[in-house]
């Protein structure tokens, strides 16, 4: 039975399925391919605060001077820190703590009804990631979407989703309004691995060039929810009907 049309289904020329990207830059030549969030780094007229004349590590904008940035190509595991610089504009730089907290695996059955998606969207795999990112620099970054992508199994880098209408079992993507200096927020993201395939891990890649900088752990199953809380699990493994609360907390 096809599912009726809702608003939200309306909203569907908004979504960007993470689509397998041959490098950050793009080039392509596909039309329909979701556009890179970043760019070339250039000189910012205004740098983030810090005190002493730390190197910057090679990849960063140069005007990044004075932080303790994390080096490019660092391993990291989930819920570790790295500070990383970049710049959402040719006038803007842009300075985060960031920690990547979880990887969830779940389906389009259990988190996207209501929506009408074709048959390319479901052959690929959903996933949702929760970050929480702190500013640690000295411009408001309202707004802005941290370049964060996916990686796939196969070699693919996925790109995040993005959504005409709030997506509400995963969000928000984007930074706060405003998201002034030291201020710290918790993003949502979804990624599409095309082919059904599986997220490995997340990298922070503002540029084409840039070494970048991952994160890696286990990948576990979203939880369930009902009327908006995580349902505890039953002894078998499947929900449990009573919609008892878990002491943990669904991302978005």
């Amino acid at each position: 039975m096809t599912r009726a049309a809702s608003p939200l289904a309306l909203a569907l020329a908004g979504l960007v399925a993470g689509a397998a990207l041959a490098g950050c830059g793009g080039g392509s030549g596909d039309a329909d391919a979701p556009v890179t969030t970043g760019g070339t780094a250039a000189t910012a007229p205004t740098a983030p605060t810090g005190e002493g004349s730390t190197a910057v590590p090679s990849g960063y904008p140069t005007a990044a001077a004075g932080l303790d940035l994390t080096a490019p190509g660092t391993a990291l595991e989930l819920g570790q820190d790295a500070t990383v610089a970049w710049q959402p504009s040719q006038h803007l730089l842009g300075a985060l703590d960031v920690s990547v907290t979880a990887l969830h695996s779940t389906s389009f059955k259990q988190s996207f009804q209501g929506w009408q998606l074709d048959e390319a969207t479901r052959a690929t795999a959903p996933y949702f990631v929760t970050a929480t990112v702190r500013n640690a620099g000295s411009t408001d970054l309202s707004g802005k979407q941290v370049p964060l992508y996916g990686t796939a199994a196969s070699g693919a880098l996925v790109e995040a989703s993005s959504f005409a209408t709030d997506f509400k079992p995963c969000g928000p993507s984007v930074l706060p309004t405003p998201f002034a200096p030291g201020a710290r927020t918790k993003v949502c993201l979804v990624y599409l691995v095309p082919s059904g395939g599986h997220l490995d891990g997340i990298t922070f890649r503002p540029t084409e060039d840039f070494d970048p900088i991952t994160w890696s752990g286990e990948v576990t199953p979203l939880a369930p929810v009902r009327d908006g809380l995580p349902l505890a699990p039953a002894r078998s493994g499947k929900a449990s009907p009573s919609g008892k609360p878990s002491s943990s907390a669904s991302p978005g």
